[in-house]
C-alpha cells in the first residue's frame, strides 16, 4: 500500500488521488490545501493549511501529489524532492523555464521517481498508436497534422473566466494547456523538435465583440439566451452534480449555490467583460530530428473532443479521432480501423479519455518496485516538451523562427495581450 500526500486538493489533485485510492494500491494519509473544504475532501488523511507545514516535518508519506496552481509548483517540487518523497507533478512543470530547470535538476538529485502528468500518454488511444508507428506499419513518418480541439465551454471556463485567463496570473496558454500536445507530438515521433514557428491570438472574447444590450454578468442580462457562452446554459444543468467543471466553481453545487456563485464569483461574468488576456487560437509549426513536420492547430471555437489527428508515412497513413485509428496501407490500398475504446471522454471530468487513471497506475508501480520504467517520460523529456512552448510563444510574439537544438539561444518570451 502505497502513502500518498496531496499537496494541492482541486480538481486536478482530488482527482488524481481518487484514482490512486479506488485502484486499492494506495492510502491519502496528508493533505495540504488552503481551503478546508478542499482538505475535507480527504477524511482521515491529517490536514495542513499550508504544504509547508508539511515540509517541516520529516517524510509522512511514500509520495507526494503536487497539483497546486502552475505558478506555485517549483518550491514544493524542489523541497519534496529533497525529503526523498516520489513526485507526481501536474503539468506545467512550472511557469518559467528556470523554475522547470530547477525541478528536474532537484529530481535527479534526489533520484525520487519522478513523473509529471503527461496523461495524453499513457491513454488506451495512445498505447496502439504508438504500437503501430513503432512496428512500422506506415513506414517512416514524413509529416503529421494535429488538432486540439479546446471546446468553445471549455475555453470560457478555464482561460475566459477561469484560473488560466491571464498570462501574468498563471501562464500563457499553450503552456498551459497544449504542453500535452507537444509532449504527446515528441513521444510519438521518438524525435526531438529542432525549429519552431507559430501564430495565433485573442481573437474574440475582448470587449468589441460584446453584445449589444449584454451585463457584466449572466445572471443580470437581457440577450443571455442567445450567447453560447452564458453561465447560466453552462453550470446551471449540472447543478446537484459534484462534477468538473461545476465543482471548480463552487463547493456549493445545489442549485442555489451555483445561482450564488455565479452572482458574486468570476464564473458569472460576461465572457466579453473579464480581463483574459490569453490566446483563443493559435498554430505551430514543428521541425523534428529527421526533418518529420507538424502543424498543430489549438482552438477555442469547436465542441469539447478528442485530439484528431492524421500521420502521414512513407509506407502509409493513420487517421485517428481520439476513438478510432484507421490507418491506409499503399501498398494493398486496404484500410484497417482500429478502435480502442477509451473509458471516459476527452476532458479532465471524463479522465482524458483513461490517462488520468492509467498515469497514476504507472506511478504506484513505480512508486512500489522502484522500476522506473512504468513511466513514460523522464524529467529530461519534460522539460524539452516545456521548451518547445517557450519557443512557440517566442515566435508568435516576435514572428521569429526559434531554433530549439541544444546549445541554441534560450527560447524565453514574455506572455502577451495579443
Amino acid at each position: 500500500m502505497v502513502t500518498l500526500a496531496i499537496v494541492g486538493a482541486g480538481s486536478r489533485g482530488t482527482s488524481y488521488a481518487r484514482h490512486a485510492v479506488e485502484s486499492g494500491g494506495a492510502r491519502v494519509v496528508a493533505v495540504a490545501d488552503p481551503v478546508e473544504s478542499r482538505r475535507a475532501r480527504h477524511p482521515g488523511a491529517t490536514p495542513y493549511a499550508d504544504w509547508r507545514e508539511l515540509a517541516a516535518l520529516p517524510r509522512q508519506a511514500d509520495a507526494v501529489i503536487i497539483a497546486t496552481q502552475d505558478a506555485d509548483h517549483v518550491e514544493p517540487a524542489v523541497r519534496f524532492a529533497e525529503l526523498g518523497y516520489d513526485i507526481l507533478l501536474e503539468k506545467p512543470m512550472a511557469v518559467s523555464e528556470d523554475d522547470c530547470r530547477a525541478i528536474v535538476a532537484a529530481a535527479e538529485r534526489s533520484d525520487a521517481i519522478f513523473a509529471v502528468c503527461h496523461v495524453l500518454r499513457y491513454t488506451p488511444y495512445t498505447r496502439a498508436l504508438k504500437a503501430l508507428l513503432d512496428a512500422g506499419r506506415i513506414g517512416e513518418i514524413v509529416s503529421i497534422q494535429h488538432l486540439e480541439p479546446v471546446g468553445w465551454w471549455h475555453q470560457a471556463h478555464s482561460y475566459v473566466r477561469g484560473n488560466w485567463r491571464r498570462s501574468d496570473e498563471s501562464t500563457f496558454m499553450l503552456l498551459a494547456k497544449s504542453c500535452h500536445d507537444l509532449d504527446w507530438l515528441v513521444h510519438l515521433t521518438g524525435r526531438q523538435v529542432t525549429k519552431v514557428s507559430s501564430f495565433g491570438g485573442l481573437q474574440h472574447f475582448r470587449p468589441e465583440h460584446r453584445p449589444e444590450g449584454a451585463a457584466d454578468r449572466c445572471l443580470d442580462c437581457a440577450v443571455e439566451d442567445a450567447c453560447p457562452y452564458s453561465a447560466k446554459r453552462i453550470y446551471l444543468p449540472l447543478a446537484g452534480k459534484e462534477a468538473w467543471p461545476l465543482n471548480v466553481v463552487t463547493d456549493d453545487v445545489s442549485e442555489r449555490g451555483v445561482l450564488e456563485a455565479l452572482r458574486t464569483g468570476p464564473y458569472g461574468r460576461c465572457v466579453y467583460a473579464c480581463d483574459n488576456d490569453v490566446v483563443d487560437h493559435q498554430v505551430v509549426n514543428l521541425e523534428f530530428e529527421g526533418g518529420i513536420t507538424v502543424a498543430f492547430t489549438m482552438t477555442a471555437f469547436t465542441p469539447a473532443a478528442h485530439r484528431q489527428t492524421r500521420i502521414f508515412g512513407t509506407r502509409g497513413s493513420i487517421e485517428g479521432d481520439g476513438d478510432r485509428l484507421t490507418v491506409t496501407d499503399f501498398l494493398t490500398g486496404g484500410t484497417d480501423t482500429i478502435d480502442t475504446r477509451p473509458t471516459g471522454d476527452a476532458t479532465a471530468g471524463g479522465g482524458h479519455g483513461g490517462g488520468d487513471e492509467a498515469l497514476v497506475a504507472a506511478f504506484l508501480t513505480a512508486v512500489r518496485t522502484r522500476d522506473r520504467a512504468p513511466i513514460l517520460s523522464s524529467p529530461s523529456e519534460s522539460l524539452h516538451s516545456h521548451l518547445i512552448a517557450w519557443a512557440a510563444e517566442r515566435s508568435r510574439l516576435r514572428g521569429e523562427i526559434v531554433d530549439v537544438t541544444p546549445g541554441a539561444v534560450s527560447p524565453s518570451a514574455e506572455a502577451s495581450p495579443r
